[in-house]
């Protein structure tokens, strides 16, 4: 049963080169044969099967992006429809932590306050990035002043 499984994962982690590789081999044996349909079969096969088939079967890649700000790096990833939800389920209990340290006194109404602005400010990597950048920007700005 494992190596069912196996080839399951494997089927539809190569799905869509599968379906060109079948395109490719149909039209290229047609062709070879002096079939007259060949022509029309790699276009359809070209601009319609690979295409449903890589929908169908492909899942994103995960990317991951890193951002460098003063108060340390943060490094945000998204990928795969699976792994943002479970990322969505993250920050939801990023919050209900947060919620409890405050509901135990362990932060007062202004660390809460900040903590909660950073949570949801990045909620998405853009965000997260975004948020670096600003404050890598007011870091400058403090640090020019101090030195004027």
């Amino acid at each position: 049963m494992a190596d069912d499984e196996t080839l399951r994962e494997r089927f539809r982690r190569n799905a869509s080169g599968i379906a060109a590789t079948t395109v490719t081999g149909t039209w290229l044996a047609a062709l070879l044969l002096n079939f007259d349909w060949w022509l029309g079969f790699m276009l359809f096969g070209y601009i319609v099967i690979v295409p449903v088939v890589s929908m169908l079967f492909d899942e994103e890649e995960a990317e991951s992006v890193h951002v460098e700000s003063d108060s340390g790096s943060v490094r945000v990833e998204r990928g795969t429809a699976a792994e943002r939800e479970e990322a969505t389920g993250d920050t939801a209990d990023a919050l209900e932590r947060l919620r409890t340290r405050y509901a135990n006194g362990d932060l007062t109404d202004e660390q809460f306050e900040r903590k909660l602005d950073r949570l949801l400010e990045t909620e998405t990597p853009e965000d997260a990035a975004e948020w670096a950048q600003r404050n890598r920007s007011a870091a400058r700005e403090r640090e020019a002043e101090h030195e004027r």
